[in-house]
């Protein structure tokens, strides 16, 4: 960036420019049906029979097509009878809601939630604050009354979090050897993807996911089978609640969320509760240490900025917090993907 090329053509502040447009395409054709559609049919289809059997205008959705075959999330062939659409792989494994490692339910939680509070993304910058009152007009005092502001709005929250452990789950979990620890608490383990990924890489292992009564309702209700004997749970407030006495405790993404008054006080109860010789896993997307990148973690930080009262930290300032708990021999692991392991111990 910088060169002669760079500043006759700004390519890069139009492929910026653009951004929002590239997430919308791909959000309103997962939403329209389009990849579900294009599976379910095992065979190309023409623009106007997926416009049919979508209830959209042809126009409409031939210009989505295309330009999902620009991002290639699509592939066309030309044919006698016209143009002829199929998926891409990437767009069957992860974009339809079938597939188990489909990333839907985040799609469209970014799309209809994240969205609307980032068009209040110099507002949140100006005040410092999140911007659910302006999105939706619901109080910002508490973030995640108004992220479960309705049912509706709490399973799309939670099916949106399972999307993302289908994919990151493993990696976090087998960061670090957990299996020395067989009693496992799962603190905001939301619908519980995390818990049933860590059971599946370690068989030894009970986790009971501790979380509001509302959200253990729905994760038993939706996600959780009652044949799933190594997954219980616990209703409660970990901020209000008392924590019961584990091995180890997950905390995935939930950090991030708190300043960090509020995440000492957090880590604080845990060291407490924590058996001596067990520990405590963070989950989280770790900044650099000069805080320059990943850029995917500082975006996550601006939305922490819009959504939440927390941030994205350096593994430093992770390990600071534990530290200041009372936890120790701390160790980082990067995976290379979205999300990485902190573990420090009792």
């Amino acid at each position: 960036m910088g060169s002669t090329e760079d500043l006759d053509y700004p390519q890069i502040i139009v492929q910026y420019s653009n951004g929002f447009l590239v997430s919308k395409v791909m959000f309103t054709a997962c939403e329209l049906g389009v990849f579900d559609l294009l599976l379910e049919s095992g065979k190309p289809l023409s623009s106007d029979a997926i416009a049919a059997h979508l209830g959209a205008s042809t126009m409409g959705m031939k210009r989505l097509l295309d330009a999902c075959v620009g991002l290639k999330l699509l592939a066309v062939e030309t044919t006698q009878e016209g143009a002829l659409y199929r998926n891409t792989e990437i767009s069957s494994i992860y974009l339809t809601k079938s597939s188990p490692k489909s990333q839907y339910h985040i799609m469209m939680y970014y799309s209809n939630t994240v969205y609307l509070c980032w068009q209040y993304l110099a507002d949140a910058v100006r005040e410092g604050r999140n911007q659910y009152e302006r999105a939706f007009g619901v109080s910002s005092k508490d973030p995640f009354g108004a992220m479960y502001r309705s049912d509706e709005e709490m399973l799309k929250f939670m099916a949106g979090q399972n999307s993302v452990w289908s994919i990151c789950g493993r990696d976090v979990l087998a960061a670090f050897d957990l299996s020395p620890f067989t009693q496992i608490y799962d603190l905001g383990g939301g619908g519980g993807a995390l818990a049933q990924e860590c059971v599946s890489l370690y068989p030894n292992s009970t986790v009971t996911i501790y979380d509001l009564p509302k959200v253990v309702q729905v994760a038993r209700e939706q996600f959780i089978s009652p044949e799933e004997h190594q997954i219980n749970f616990h209703e409660g407030d970990f901020f209000n609640d008392s924590i019961p006495e584990a091995e180890l405790y997950i905390l995935s993404k939930i950090l991030h969320d708190w300043d960090d008054d509020k995440c000492k006080q957090l880590l604080a109860k845990v060291y407490k509760a924590c058996k001596p010789g067990g520990g405590v896993l963070l989950v989280e997307s770790l900044l650099n240490e000069d805080k320059s990148g990943p850029v995917e973690t500082q975006l996550y930080s601006m939305n922490m900025l819009v959504q939440t009262e927390g941030k994205e930290r350096t593994a430093a300032e992770y390990s600071k917090l534990l530290e200041a708990a009372g936890f120790g021999m701390v160790q980082v692991k990067r995976t290379g993907k979205l999300y990485d392991a902190v573990l420090g111990r009792k």
